[in-house]
């Protein structure tokens, strides 16, 4: 008795697509009239699939090619030593070149370089600003210093 049961509990699937004698039917077999889902051999699409229009990772703007590193660089000011010959003062800081107009205040948080650009003739003294090796030589030569 209970071998009978367990037979009738245990149901053989409905082979879908395999003509009117399976016991789903035939025609549409239960997949519905048209469309992707219906055909032979479905097999699900991707995730970014948006139904054979175009996907939006290929909708959007790009930015195309290298030189596009100019948005995510942090940009330095170059002073030469020709502008700090301009300069009037002994101490060169980022608040004193503001004060004389060298660099803007907007620009005072970026980083400021000097480079070895033209000839030094002062004395100066200069303190949180990065200075090139050459620039560095030079300032010293002049009898100034170089303070972190």
């Amino acid at each position: 008795m209970l071998e009978k049961l367990n037979k009738i509990k245990t149901k053989s699937r409905k082979r879908v697509g395999r003509g009117y004698g399976s016991g789903k039917g035939g025609h549409t077999v239960g997949r519905g009239q048209k469309g992707q889902k219906s055909r032979a051999g479905y097999k699900k699409p991707r995730p970014d699939f948006e139904g054979g229009s175009m996907p939006l990772s290929r909708r959007i703007p790009k930015l195309k090619g290298f030189s596009r590193g100019e948005f995510v660089k942090a940009k330095k000011i170059l002073l030469g030593l020709d502008d700090l010959q301009k300069f009037e003062g002994d101490v060169v800081s980022p608040e004193t070149l503001e004060k004389s107009g060298l660099i803007s205040s907007k620009s005072q948080n970026l980083d400021i370089k000097i480079v070895a650009n033209g000839e030094l003739k002062k004395k100066l003294t200069i303190k949180g600003i990065d200075t090139s090796k050459t620039a560095r030589a030079a300032i010293e030569k002049a009898g100034g210093k170089i303070e972190a």
